[in-house]
């Protein structure tokens, strides 16, 4: 009831009042309110309401009926659905494989949601455009919490090495916590680290990333650093590396090393 453009809040309280009872919000604009920040920018107010109601979309209102209605979850008072419904009610309506990735990943390395869950939400949902977001979950279910992770499993699948482990605490004969490495091969001990330079070469991080390698060469465990930007330019030289070292840490006895999830 003003001459201005509405405001954010504004485009979402209306779109509520155009789904009506027991709408709820779903897609990018949920996964904002949810406080996800590797989305794109929200355009239109996706929303999901009950499939018997006949409320049609309308403006920037759109309107989603299902016979598949999750409990909706209240953050300032806006009824949003679930985070593994959300993401991937965002993600069927995407294009971009690199922001689909990103979305799913941040859910998850967030604690948002569960592999698990999205897994059974692709299976159960709509699977009209959900060929990009499944290809994306793989890495994800197999252990990948980044991007540049998922990268090196695809990346491990090309160099046709043993199955490697991902994300896995790794202790010494004693018990003492050494790392927890992106990928772990069990059978030889051999750990890829996927590093950023930003990061590491930065204060602390520095220093912890010097501490952590002082660890695995104390355990005698084989360590590969690789640049996340590699996993992309590089692809063919990274493969000749991983396979290069995996060899070298096969020519050496294992060392008494365990790894726990």
């Amino acid at each position: 009831m003003h001459p201005s453009e509405p405001t954010d809040e504004e485009r979402l309280r209306a779109a509520l009042l155009r789904g009506g009872s027991r709408s709820m919000i779903t897609g990018l604009w949920a996964l904002r309110r949810h406080g996800l920040q590797r989305i794109p920018e929200p355009d239109d107010v996706h929303l999901l309401i009950p499939h018997a109601r006949e409320v049609t979309s309308a403006g920037f209102a759109l309107i989603e009926r299902t016979t598949r209605l999750p409990n909706p979850l209240l953050r300032d008072g806006m009824p949003l659905a679930p985070v593994h419904r959300a993401v991937l009610d965002g993600a069927r309506r995407l294009r971009d494989f690199d922001t689909v990735q990103a979305m799913l990943a941040e859910a998850v390395q967030r604690r948002r949601c569960t592999p698990g869950q999205l897994d059974r939400e692709l299976s159960l949902g709509s699977q009209r455009g959900s060929a990009i977001p499944r290809r994306a979950l793989q890495a994800i279910l197999n252990g990948a919490e980044s991007v540049a992770e998922a990268d090196a499993w695809e990346i491990w699948k090309l160099s046709e090495l043993p199955s490697a482990e991902w994300n896995v605490s790794v202790f010494d004969r004693d018990g003492s916590f050494i790392s927890k490495p992106d990928a772990w091969c069990e059978d030889v001990a051999f750990a890829w680290e996927i590093d950023s330079r930003g990061y590491h070469e930065g204060g602390d991080h520095y220093a912890a990333t010097l501490a952590r390698n002082a660890r695995y060469s104390a355990a005698g465990i084989v360590c590969l650093q690789t640049l996340p930007s590699r996993l992309r330019t590089e692809p063919g030289v990274v493969i000749t590396e991983l396979r290069e070292t995996y060899a070298a840490a096969c020519a050496r006895p294992r060392p008494p090393v365990t790894c726990r999830p």
